[in-house]
């Protein structure tokens, strides 16, 4: 049983965390062009550079979880996502600036939901579904709390101040981990835990369990990365007045929110293969009803409340699922990696959606998405249909 105090600061850590690194290239990249006087390309490729790095270092950040513990592992990453931070503030150059980019990648990886996710399994076992979901909904918060304090701190003090300050705000959150659980989750003595082998339980049903799960978190972030990069400009596309498609893109983070707050207040009570199902299935629906909107405000809105719904539940499932599925004392290395495809094609969905945007349209960038989410729900349902009878 994990204790409401360290899933209160465990929360915080990723309402930071997510806000200093992943979302810092929202807040200060225009900022950071503008100074530099670089292209697009080269400023946010950094930030493509950093997910990279978040791949090759998965499989290790997982099992250096398994075998240390998040109290560990966790807070030496925030300190290399703030030593990124300083050195991204003193970069004039290329070099030093990817340089600092390769330090969030690793600091994000062994810090953010991923590291959690394995912190809590580690610590909770069997029982770690509800606080996965717990905190997920102070990370939720994070693009709307941080994206206007970085602003202002960028007004203030410069983009290089604003990302020194990033520094201090994520040295800040070290107290936070020390409320973090240091033991290994044990079954109850005398019990029979047949949960801990998880629901594939021989090395076929893991390796299709593995690679299904694999499909669903590499599509899943893929969209989410694509449009979250373009929605403005996709609401935009769709026949949206400039300010029509700002108000309806903050839907977004209010549907992702709202889900992940109903999840809670449920109790978790959707067993993963499930809920992971149900929200595959409105998936396509989602860019069905934005590519079929004309322009239509209600239907837009619609979109991209229903959209960050859903993925505010596929974030809760990427870390649900594997604690299903699979034996939660190898929770993190086998996520780490799983997820190796999913953060390489993450780095490439900015890049690929304003490819398809560029040559096909909004539209035409909606029809890719439906199809790639009519994928997720195949997967989603060929592993439900495998494993739910052993539910």
């Amino acid at each position: 049983m994990i204790a409401p105090r360290a899933i209160v600061c465990l929360g915080l850590t990723q309402l930071v965390g997510w806000g200093v690194t992943f979302y810092l290239i929202g807040a200060l990249g225009p900022a950071m062009a503008a100074d530099l006087g670089w292209n697009a390309a080269a400023i946010y490729g950094g930030f493509s550079a950093a997910i990279i790095v978040m791949a090759m270092v998965s499989p290790l950040a997982g099992k250096a979880v398994d075998r240390w513990g998040g109290h560990r592992v966790m807070p030496a990453g925030a300190v290399v996502a703030a030593l990124g931070c300083a050195v991204l503030a003193a970069a004039h150059s290329l070099p030093l600036y990817y340089a600092a980019w390769i330090l969030l990648g690793i600091g994000m990886r062994l810090c953010l939901y991923d590291a959690a996710f394995a912190s809590l399994a580690r610590a909770a076992g069997p029982t770690a579904r509800r606080p996965m979901s717990q905190i997920t909904l102070f990370g939720g918060l994070a693009s709307t709390v941080m994206w206007p304090v970085g602003h202002v701190l960028a007004d203030w003090l410069g983009w290089r101040g604003a990302a020194l300050a990033y520094g201090a705000l994520a040295l800040g959150t070290l107290p936070l981990y020390l409320a973090l659980p240091r033991e290994r989750y044990a079954a109850p003595a005398g019990s029979k835990d047949k949960t801990s082998t998880g629901l594939a339980r021989s090395p076929a049903e893991r390796r299709l369990a593995g690679a299904l799960y694999a499909v669903i978190a590499m599509l899943t972030n893929f969209l989410a990365a694509g449009n979250a990069a373009h929605l403005i400009s996709l609401l935009s596309g769709l026949g949206l007045a400039a300010t029509a498609a700002v108000s309806v893109a903050a839907l977004w983070g209010v549907g992702q929110f709202a889900a992940r707050l109903a999840d809670v207040a449920l109790g978790s009570r959707l067993h993963p293969l499930t809920l992971t199902l149900a929200v595959a299935m409105v998936l396509p629906l989602c860019f069905l009803l934005a590519l079929l909107s004309g322009g239509n405000l209600y239907a837009t809105a619609a979109y991209a409340l229903l959209y960050g719904a859903c993925n505010g539940l596929m974030t809760i499932t990427r870390g649900t699922l594997p604690l299903a599925l699979f034996d939660f004392r190898s929770y993190g290395a086998l996520v780490g990696a799983l997820l190796i495809p999913s953060f390489l094609l993450t780095a490439t969905a900015p890049v690929a959606y304003a490819y398809f945007v560029q040559g096909h349209g909004a539209r035409g960038a909606m029809a890719v998405s439906v199809g790639l989410a009519a994928t997720i729900c195949a997967a989603a349902f060929a592993l439900r249909w495998k494993f739910i009878a052993r539910c």
